[in-house]
């Protein structure tokens, strides 16, 4: 029986270990083709994937990972993953997302080099033999951009069915000049963010650590009930 909808939300969690069993091109293929039936407004579809494996994946995991640790801010080209001045409570639940990781991890807040090292290992896609990148406009508008994040979710879920794992990679905002020039992109495209895609490594301790999210009723305001 297939997995239902119901139950690939539930099941998805950022994966952050990953086999080395390979996804091949025909299994890409047939996930994307359903993937992309994710809506868009007015039909765009403003969006373009760029999927990596082999050699290519190489070429791109050491340098961004040296960029990172020589620069840790990094360079966004203007659009940063983050707002400046976040706001409670969202800066709050960054926080705290953040310490239960690293307590997973067994990384101490003191430990800078070691935290520095594990979001430089977003750029190995976490052992991942596949990475996607989203490509899409500078001129577009926060819907348009906000439609990225839907075909993401898409992909993400139509992968759990699958028996694969994913992992949403927004640090991949932090090299985007690298990448520009890696894939030759033009003055108004721009990397929205990455994607780990491979076969979870189910043994991983790491892979066993979930985000909370806020209760429905702190969310919800219900009108008119």
């Amino acid at each position: 029986m297939a997995m239902s909808v119901s139950e690939a939300v539930t099941r998805r969690r950022s994966t952050r270990a990953f086999t080395d069993e390979t996804v091949s091109e025909e299994r890409l293929r047939a996930l994307l083709d359903k993937a992309l039936r994710s809506p868009s407004g007015g039909n765009l579809q403003p969006w373009r994937i760029i999927a990596v494996t082999g050699e290519e994946r190489e070429a791109l995991s050491g340098p961004a990972a040296a960029s990172l640790m020589a620069n840790p801010t990094g360079d966004d080209e203007g659009y940063p993953i983050y707002p400046k001045n976040l706001a409670d409570p969202y800066r709050s639940r960054r926080f705290a997302v953040g310490e239960s990781l690293y307590a997973a991890l067994g990384i101490p807040r003191e430990d800078k080099m070691a935290r520095m090292a594990w979001l430089a290992s977003n750029f190995s896609f976490f052992g991942a033999p596949l990475g996607l990148f989203f490509v899409t406009r500078k001129s577009f508008g926060h819907h348009q951009w906000a439609h990225m994040g839907m075909l993401m979710q898409t992909i993400a879920l139509l992968a759990e069915e699958e028996g694969l794992g994913t992992c949403m990679q927004e640090a991949w905002a932090l090299v985007r000049p690298q990448l520009r020039e890696r894939f030759g992109l033009e003055d108004d495209e721009i990397v929205y963010a990455g994607m780990a895609l491979g076969v979870p490594d189910r043994k991983a301790p790491v892979n066993g650590w979930r985000s909370e999210r806020a209760d429905t009723s702190e969310l919800l305001e219900l009108r008119g009930f």
